[in-house]
């Protein structure tokens, strides 16, 4: 069978993009090659016409879910900006929403994937600490332009820690009213460390 021209690029874009929600939702290891290619509507058979293995495709998932967030935060950051508000303070209070920590699926990589990743490969762990610096720099770029370059960038990864550690503290909190004092606290205290700086 002849398939017109992207065919094959689309499919590919299909598994990375149905791999890049069940990772985040499932984790790596408990997502199967058989299930993974049955949501993007494929065969287990032709997972190999397009990736040389599961780690090839962890780390493009991977860089589609910064990606996807990078862009998410950019949007965030913009429309406070228009509203006359502060870009860092819509960073944080998106980030540590009842929304984003009941959907990890379509949500941050590094929240959700950052334990399991830190014990897999090296090219897979540089890919997840590129997408930590990639957000982490969007964090520095709104704290005051007044703060040295390299303070910016601890402390906006002194943030980031906290806005991920806050998150994952508030899925694991089976106690709903817990879980949501969670995120509120999480909120002020990131927004208390970053007005250090201000």
């Amino acid at each position: 069978m002849r398939y017109e021209k992207g065919h094959r690029e689309q499919t590919r874009k299909r598994v990375v993009s149905a791999a890049s929600a069940r990772f985040r939702a499932q984790g790596i290891e408990a997502t199967g090659l058989a299930s993974l290619m049955a949501d993007a509507g494929l065969t287990h058979g032709g997972f190999y016409a397009h990736f040389r293995s599961k780690d090839d495709l962890v780390r493009e998932a991977i860089a589609d879910a910064q990606a996807r967030s990078r862009e998410t935060w950019a949007k965030e950051v913009q429309a406070a900006k228009t509203r006359g508000e502060d870009g860092l303070e819509a960073i944080v209070r998106w980030y540590l929403r009842a929304a984003h920590r009941d959907r990890p699926e379509a949500g941050c990589s590094v929240a959700a994937l950052a334990p399991e990743v830190a014990r897999n490969d090296q090219p897979t762990r540089d890919v997840m600490a590129r997408a930590a610096d990639d957000l982490a720099a969007i964090i520095a770029s709104e704290l005051p332009h007044s703060v040295p370059e390299q303070r910016a960038k601890d402390v906006s990864y002194a943030i980031f820690a906290l806005l991920i550690g806050t998150l994952q503290l508030a899925r694991v909190t089976t106690d709903r009213a817990q879980s949501e004092s969670i995120l509120q606290t999480g909120q002020e205290a990131a927004l208390r460390l970053a007005r250090q700086w201000s």
